[in-house]
């Protein structure tokens, strides 16, 4: 009686389910106990709820910052959300020529990371770890002050033409990940090309993105 019961609130269940898991069920309507262990294991390994999988390589995982909402979001292999912070993109808006000061657009991946172990607030000069760290006066002092602190993560981009080679080359104008001051109105569009994200996140998402990860810079989202 019990497996009856499981049988027909399983079947049900996957009428959510992919077809490859519909599958599963025989042309009669009912399941054995091998189709129930089927579909259970399923439920374990793949995701129910909605998903965005890398577009440009199915199954792995990938970063979108999101240029409207002043996001990153970290998704995994399956496109589930596991991460998500707040950023800030370039005062200028999006474009991708050489020094236009915009962030520039389409799909990346993070080319070089700078900054293992070093302390919160360090300050990173022309992507050499200094012995400085910065402090809210020290900003003062230095209002124009780009700074760039704690970590590095180096984008190149992957689209020619639109932002590899050239005079459009993300990774020859130095657009960064990075961690950036407590001045900064995160939210806002407030830097001079990089993603500006605070130094817990940056943290954060460094021990996470491995090399070559995808990063889809998104004007939309």
């Amino acid at each position: 009686m019990l497996m009856k019961v499981l049988s027909q609130g399983l079947v049900s269940l996957t009428l959510l389910l992919a077809p490859a898991v519909r599958a599963a069920l025989p042309a009669s309507g009912g399941m054995t106990p091998g189709a129930v262990q089927f579909v259970l294991e399923q439920q374990l390994a793949a995701p129910l709820a909605p998903t965005e999988p890398n577009r440009l390589h199915y199954g792995a995982p990938w970063l979108r910052v999101g240029v409207r909402t002043q996001t990153a979001v970290l998704f995994d292999e399956w496109g589930r959300e596991t991460r998500r912070y707040v950023v800030s993109t370039a005062r200028n808006g999006v474009g991708e020529k050489v020094n236009s000061y915009q962030t520039p657009r389409g799909w990346h991946q993070i080319c070089e990371k700078i900054g293992d172990g070093v302390e919160p607030d360090t300050i990173i000069y022309r992507r050499r770890i200094t012995e400085w760290k910065y402090t809210p006066e020290l900003h003062a002092q230095y209002p124009d002050k780009d700074w760039i602190l704690t970590r590095i993560l180096w984008l190149c981009g992957q689209e020619p033409g639109r932002n590899q080679g050239g005079d459009v080359d993300s990774y020859d104008r130095a657009i960064y990940l990075h961690g950036a001051g407590s001045h900064v109105p995160f939210g806002t569009p407030t830097s001079r090309g990089c993603v500006r994200m605070r130094n817990d996140d940056i943290i954060e998402l460094y021990e996470l993105a491995q090399l070559g990860l995808d990063v889809y810079i998104d004007e939309q989202q």
